[in-house]
């Protein structure tokens, strides 16, 4: 079992990479403060996952809830449903919420434990591989709002995350690619000779060999885990980790929540960052080339949606949480394997990336 810790202080926390944790009673126990449990999972995982769960926390008075599946449902009401279940099992400030499931339980679970009684703790498990790599780690929550991604929400450290690599056997190739753009951006914003591995382990990746994979989760987990404990609340480098996520909100957020995966709309954007990078003189364009490819090779799309105007983009890039005073700034590539610090971005050189792109 790998043990990556996220240096925080009092709020440090340890990350679990293992194949079966979730038979591993002793792992999550140690973990929960009191007998009180409420499990989150959703209507895809819970016949998959959540008896095997259950199993582990039999010396606790355990309630579970199952939300319906998919990014649509990342909203206040659902999270509502969260606060009701606390409440009608009379629950405490102590009792434990454990998210089972992929980003979007771990953001409402997350940002529900924030809230509730101003906080209680939770364990993060979770059973996607983008969850796995990324958002289960750093405590970022929240829920989504029609006029943007992530817009509601709180920084708030879970007590653990329980990485088992066993659940991605069940993952669907459609959820497997949209991980694997998450595990691409690792890659272009700091580490080059991780980006080289990817290239040439992508078959095998996509193959779910579970060397591969591991080794993948370690390596982004850990490089996670090392910016978040330098900057916790985004107020500097932490911000590298939302290559392509500008550019990716607008295209969930316009498309309508559900349409694209967020790690295909991450994949689209971390392509159109590329472009945009490559206009303002920093890649070249074989880089850029380079940059889609392995996209390409993941399984992922690369060509943003027919349907977003460059309008629809840049209303939706101007409520982007990274703006500063109105204007939009934006994760950019200095080279492959080192993003820039937000960029703010002259809006007719935008523009140019949004009507042009793949246009060298």
């Amino acid at each position: 079992m790998k043990v990556i810790n996220v240096d925080l202080g009092e709020r440090s926390y340890p990350i679990y990479i293992d194949f079966d944790l979730l038979a591993n009673s002793e792992i999550i126990c140690q973990h929960i403060k009191s007998k009180q449990v409420l499990v989150l999972t959703n209507e895809t995982i819970a016949p998959l996952y959540l008896e095997r769960l259950l199993v582990s926390l039999s010396a606790y008075q355990v309630q579970t809830l199952v939300l319906p599946d998919g990014e649509q449902y990342k909203t206040i009401d659902t999270v509502t449903t969260i606060f009701d279940s606390f409440l009608e099992n009379q629950y405490g400030r102590n009792a434990t919420l454990i998210a089972l499931g992929g980003g979007v339980v771990g953001d409402m679970g997350g940002f529900a434990a924030a809230c509730f009684q101003r906080g209680v703790p939770f364990i993060q498990v979770p059973t996607t591989l983008l969850a796995q790599v990324d958002s289960s780690v750093g405590g970022k929550t929240g829920v989504n709002h029609p006029l943007g991604k992530n817009m509601i929400g709180a920084f708030y450290q879970p007590e653990c995350v329980v990485v088992d690599t066993q659940v991605l056997k069940t993952l669907d190739d459609r959820q497997l690619s949209a991980g694997l753009a998450e595990v691409i951006k690792y890659g272009l914003i700091r580490d080059p000779d991780f980006f080289s591995w990817l290239e040439q382990n992508m078959p095998a990746l996509r193959a779910r060999d579970y060397a591969a994979l591991s080794y993948a989760i370690e390596r982004c987990c850990l490089a996670k885990a090392q910016i978040v404990a330098e900057d916790e609340k985004e107020a500097g480098v932490r911000a590298i980790l939302n290559l392509g996520h500008t550019f990716g909100h607008a295209i969930e957020s316009g498309s309508g929540y559900g349409v694209y995966l967020h790690g295909e709309a991450v994949a689209i954007g971390c392509c159109q960052a590329a472009d945009l990078s490559r206009r303002l003189g920093y890649l070249s364009a074989s880089d850029v080339e380079r940059i889609i490819a392995i996209f390409q090779r993941a399984g992922l799309p690369t060509k943003p949606p027919k349907n977003l105007s460059t309008d629809d983009y840049l209303a939706f890039m101007g409520r982007d949480k990274k703006n500063i005073d109105g204007h939009i700034h934006l994760i950019l590539l200095a080279k492959i394997g080192w993003a820039e610090l937000p960029v703010t971005v002259d809006i007719d050189t935008l523009v140019a990336t949004l009507e042009n792109y793949g246009a060298v």
